[in-house]
């Protein structure tokens, strides 16, 4: 047989680019309801289907159908409303401070809400998250101080990382919130560690950990799968898909080869692929997820289907490589204005009440954004003392940094 040519190399395009009509057709959204829950102690082969498919549960008119429904009380549904919009809001602030010249660096997470929040609300307070930069509702949603969340991104006085982590890289041991690794992927490797150390203890604790559809592509994260699934890792392995990595396209790590969920099949892992801007979907596959992990089934890997509706940071400008309307055309919607029309669904709910939501936590993140600055920002104020650089480091400084701390005079 004769060689046939070479076509060339074949380099990911996406459907649309700037001044280009936006085009979702290509996205097959099953009807709400429509996919099957299986126990949580099934075999990964049986539920092959479950990579493929889309797990939904509100409908077009914000009713909760199917067998994925978690049944919410009306009292969680405001709280996780009342969390997704306080993430929004604390989102908007923080971005408008970055471009007064307050920090020098924020992410938003626009979009993907339903992620953190609904997620938060499925694990337990103590579960150890291992997130990425995109998270921040994992924080608002177990209560943790706003305030000290915007001290950390002014790196001001009141800053408990004295500075030394990029802003939105938050930590707090006493919040089960791993630290933010600029290395992506990393936290994948390092909740499984996690994951098997609780094992190896008893500990009824689970890790749950979270990586973009661009850093999927690193070998970080195939690492962690590997040992995940061989040591039966009590571990939640969630892939945020939001269509975009930074100005490349999911395409560029495989997403337009297969779904992310279905890398797990490779690896004996349950996959599921669920609508990330769908609150009680997503609660609902993690809660599954998570019971699986306590009763010592190993790890589940999530795909979390969605749309980063803003820029990926404040260094990033999404109209040099996507269309302006695309976020707009998002086939899914919104996840706070989806939880509030099923509230409002539900006779719990109002848009008046919306409003009065939106108000007051308006006013809240404005109030506690001035105290935050108080202590000092990027442009003004008190920044940490040089001297803290040489702490935290060791339990007990060495002769070779005290002599530099010396040295250095302060």
């Amino acid at each position: 047989m004769k060689n046939t040519a070479n076509s060339g190399l074949h380099v990911p395009e996406p459907t649309a680019r700037p001044g280009d009509k936006v085009d979702f057709s290509y996205i097959a959204i099953p009807p709400a309801g429509s996919v099957r829950m299986p126990d949580t102690a099934v075999d990964p082969s049986e539920i092959r289907d479950l990579c493929y498919d889309l797990i939904r549960v509100m409908d077009e008119n914000g009713q909760a159908v199917g067998p994925w429904n978690p049944k919410l009380s009306a009292d969680d549904l405001r709280r996780g409303l009342r969390a997704m919009t306080l993430t929004r809001v604390f989102d908007d602030r923080m971005m408008r401070a970055q471009r007064q010249g307050k920090t020098t660096f924020y992410m938003k997470c626009t979009g993907e809400e339903a992620v953190a929040v609904a997620q938060g609300m499925a694990l337990r307070r103590d579960d150890m998250c291992f997130p990425t930069y995109r998270q921040q509702g994992l924080l608002i949603v177990r209560d943790w101080p706003i305030l000290d969340m915007m001290c950390q991104v002014f790196a001001n006085t009141k800053d408990r990382l004295k500075g030394r982590q990029l802003p939105i890289m938050y930590s707090t041991k006493e919040g089960a919130f791993f630290s933010i690794s600029g290395n992506l992927a990393t936290q994948t490797s390092q909740a499984v560690g996690w994951g098997m150390a609780a094992a190896y203890k008893h500990d009824q604790r689970i890790a749950a950990t979270w990586v973009g559809d661009g850093a999927s592509a690193e070998g970080d994260f195939h690492h962690a799968l590997t040992f995940a699934a061989v040591y039966q890792a009590p571990v939640i392995l969630n892939l945020v898909n939001n269509q975009w990595a930074i100005s490349s396209f999911q395409g560029f790590a495989g997403g337009d080869r297969t779904t992310f969920a279905a890398r797990a099949l490779g690896y004996g892992i349950p996959g599921l692929r669920v609508d990330g801007n769908d609150f009680l979907a997503v609660y609902a596959v993690t809660a599954w997820a998570a019971e699986r992990a306590r009763a010592g089934l190993g790890p589940t890997m999530i795909e979390l289907f969605t749309y980063r509706a803003s820029a990926h940071s404040t260094s990033d400008d999404p109209s040099k490589y996507r269309p302006a309307d695309e976020a707009a055309c998002w086939p899914l919607g919104d996840p706070i204005d989806r939880l509030k029309k099923h509230l409002i669904a539900l006779g719990e709910w109002s848009e008046d009440q919306q409003k009065a939501l939106e108000e007051e936590l308006t006013e809240y993140v404005t109030k506690t954004a001035k105290e935050a600055e108080s202590y000092g920002t990027l442009d003004q104020g008190v920044a940490p003392s040089p001297a803290t650089m040489f702490e935290d480091v060791y339990k007990e400084m060495p002769w070779h940094l005290r002599r530099q701390r010396q040295e250095a005079g302060i």
